[in-house]
């Protein structure tokens, strides 16, 4: 599993955590039963306190994407689930996009959300041009 984290920025390092774990489970990175570092371990990786992680674990059990059991771990639940193929190709596409744009993250972010908002439901995305 591989994470990276910003320490300086206006994200606290214990919603990184989450957030990218959240994606990998979300891609299909990491799936259901899959087991993660311990608490300890993955704090050591990162250069984070204990805690920080502890809290993001939390955190994502609370949203059911973690279950944590004494002896056993923690792992991805049964019961959290990869995004369709197709929406993690469009997110692939849109970060390939922004990256060759020179736009950050929080901007395509906002750019998705602005698209997502205006979007009629049940409207398919526009045809893409045969490639050769």
């Amino acid at each position: 599993m591989a994470l990276r984290i910003a320490l300086t920025g206006s994200t606290p390092p214990a919603d990184q955590i989450r957030d990218q774990i959240r994606g990998l489970v979300t891609t299909g990175q990491l799936g259901a039963d899959e087991r993660l570092p311990s608490v300890r371990q993955l704090a050591a990786d990162l250069g984070v306190a204990a805690g920080t992680v502890a809290k993001a674990y939390r955190s994502l059990e609370t949203d059911g994407v973690l279950v944590s059991r004494i002896g056993s771990g923690t792992r991805v639940s049964a019961t959290a689930g990869a995004a369709p193929r197709a929406v993690v190709e469009s997110a692939q596409g849109l970060a390939r996009a922004g990256r060759g744009a020179g736009i950050d993250l929080d901007d395509a972010v906002r750019v998705l959300r602005a698209v997502w908002a205006d979007g009629t439901p049940g409207e398919p995305p526009p045809e893409e041009p045969a490639r050769e």
